[in-house]
């Protein structure tokens, strides 16, 4: 069985992202949830608790976030969605997609859910084609 320093540094390549695909990843061992061993690590490692209203990301910037829900961590960022040139919207979108390839979890600046956010790891990005994530 692997002890707790070792199941937070597993953590941690999820979280990191190097060794470990982000995507959605269950955060139940045996019979465990680590959920809180998760938040940690991402606290650790530049990610702060927020909603989406209060992330620091301009059109055509994202940053690297995670959803935490019921032991299970999505992956995703946070950027400005264009429809038109006038027309914008904020959200959080999991690299995670549906049936109709859109972002399986959608988190809009108006929800009251608290996501984990990396500000300092934010980049530009194609604000023309935020599905290239």
């Amino acid at each position: 069985m692997p002890s707790r320093k070792q199941i937070r540094e597993a953590l941690k390549d999820i979280v990191e992202g190097r060794i470990v695909k982000r995507a959605k990843h269950d955060l139940r061992w045996q019979l465990g949830d680590v959920s809180s061993d998760f938040i940690d690590v991402l606290q650790e490692q530049g990610y702060l608790a927020m909603l989406v209203k209060d992330a620091e990301v301009k059109p055509g910037e994202r940053a690297p976030a995670f959803y935490i829900d019921n032991a299970t961590a999505f992956f995703g960022w946070i950027f400005w969605e264009k429809f038109t040139s006038l027309k914008l919207r904020k959200l959080f979108g999991s690299v995670v997609r549906n049936s109709k390839g859109d972002w399986a979890i959608q988190i809009p600046p108006q929800r009251k859910t608290v996501i984990y956010a990396n500000m300092i790891l934010k980049t530009e990005m194609d604000i023309d084609n935020p599905s290239g994530f």
